[in-house]
């Protein structure tokens, strides 16, 4: 077998990896890598040990006719990763025989989806098409009360495959909102928490406490409250003014919860009338007012944004930026097009994910957020090799290998060992095509390859 065609099973011999560090995941198991025996226990993760690859391709600046960026220029390195971390990066080819070939493939930082639920989801199960919604968001609960009892007898395997699709799509991190309501209480986040631990090698996650069913539309208030003194990062929201009838007491029950407790907030904000404006405005002025919540506050959806004439869409935008709250979009398009060029001219922390992949909202999620990279890069015009090259930072949540004038600031000696090996020839390249994921590299664990 040459180096070029080397297996998954000799990737790992090559390293001298052993099985250690390898998440078996079903569906990226070839016939005659694995003995049988390994291939069926797909569950198990290893701690993995320390490795170098030689032949990575890093990007190392850009290149300009005149004013414009044209290309982007790479080189091939060694990266040695050693306790989860990148030990070095050194140019050229490693005095190291064990090393394993990255065969050109381009590094880029591991992706993040900022917007997903993991805990229900139809996915690792049959397809089951979306049915025809009655009574809006309202219509949505009341069928989620029936269906979630059953959801849950399977939803911890569920995430846990949702998980595995994730990272085949090169991601190694989430944030996921997780049901807190009296139908589940608090036993969708037991589940999802039971998940992420068998995951925790290889994926990462932080957790938002989320009123599926209203804080006070449904009797939500004591379940939240016991959610945010356990492992949960944000206290979440859903349309204060349509859902529970009250801005102004749905936020400040949020937000005191929030501060209580040391915790972010991640609101969905689907109101794209004049209440979806007066929530913005409430929540900007709530977190001014209490600065432990700047950088820590976010807004899903915010579809009112994509409402508003050019002018108040630059005042809001300016507003947000300030207050460092931010927005995690899943770059929605047709009648709605968010003003993200705005947000980003004014600092605001822009993020985004899949919601959902397969589920009884919808089905059109493929796991993969640099595929809505390419999105909003179409969307918005984005087709230069600059654009493109900055379009990135929507699928690793704003962490580029080069800055605006072409200045190599990823990776770094030090650095998380979180990366993915992409084929492509640099970002700008990655993104246009969606290009391919072929090893996903977390924790310093060698969690997915092809």
């Amino acid at each position: 077998m040459s180096t070029s065609e080397m297996s998954r099973k000799g990737f790992i011999k090559k390293s001298g990896l052993g099985f250690a560090g390898m998440t078996f995941l079903p569906g990226f198991l070839h016939a005659g890598h694995f003995p049988d025996q390994q291939a069926d226990d797909e569950k198990n993760s290893y701690v993995g040990k320390d490795f170098v690859l030689k032949n990575v391709r890093l990007e190392t600046g850009f290149a300009y006719e005149g004013d414009e960026v044209v290309h982007t220029n790479t080189g091939l390195f060694s990266v040695a990763v050693s306790n989860g971390k990148i030990k070095s990066i050194s140019p050229g080819a490693p005095n190291d025989a064990k090393a394993v070939d990255a065969k050109g493939w381009l590094m880029l930082p591991a992706f993040k989806d900022m917007h997903i639920h993991l805990d229900k989801t139809f996915y690792g199960g049959a397809w089951q098409a979306v049915k025809p919604r009655t009574n809006g968001v309202k219509g949505m609960i009341a069928l989620e009360q029936k269906i979630l009892p059953e959801m849950l007898k399977t939803s911890a395997y569920r995430a846990e495959k949702m998980i595995e699709l994730l990272q085949s799509k090169g991601s190694s991190f989430a944030r996921s909102h997780v049901n807190i309501e009296p139908t589940s209480k608090l036993q969708s986040l037991k589940n999802l928490q039971k998940a992420l631990d068998a995951k925790k090698e290889g994926f990462g996650a932080e957790l938002v406490a989320f009123p599926q069913h209203g804080v006070f539309y449904t009797d939500t208030v004591p379940y939240l409250k016991d959610a945010a003194q356990m492992d949960i990062d944000f206290i979440g929201g859903l349309d204060p003014y349509s859902i529970d009838g009250a801005i102004e007491k749905t936020i400040d029950f949020t937000v005191q919860l929030a501060l209580d407790n040391n915790k972010g907030i991640d609101i969905h904000l689907h109101e794209s009338g004049e209440s979806g404006l007066r929530t913005v405005e409430y929540l900007v002025k709530k977190v001014n007012e209490n600065p432990a919540l700047k950088d820590r506050t976010y807004l899903s959806h915010c579809f009112v944004l994509g409402r508003l004439e050019a002018s108040k869409q630059e005042e809001i935008a300016e507003q947000l930026g300030a207050a460092g709250v931010g927005i995690v979009s899943t770059i929605p398009f047709g009648g709605l097009i968010m003003p993200i060029p705005t947000l980003y001219k004014h600092n605001v922390v822009v993020l985004t994910g899949n919601d959902s992949i397969i589920d009884h909202w919808n089905t059109w999620g493929s796991g993969s957020v640099l595929q809505k990279a390419n999105l909003m890069a179409q969307l918005y015009g984005y087709s230069t090799e600059f654009l493109l090259s900055r379009s990135l930072k929507l699928a690793t949540a704003n962490v580029l290998p080069l800055d605006d004038k072409g200045n190599q600031q990823w990776p770094k000696a030090g650095d998380a060992a979180d990366f993915v090996l992409i084929e492509a020839s640099c970002s700008a390249e990655a993104v246009s095509r969606v290009s391919p994921v072929r090893s996903l590299i977390s924790k310093g664990n060698i969690v997915f390859t092809v």
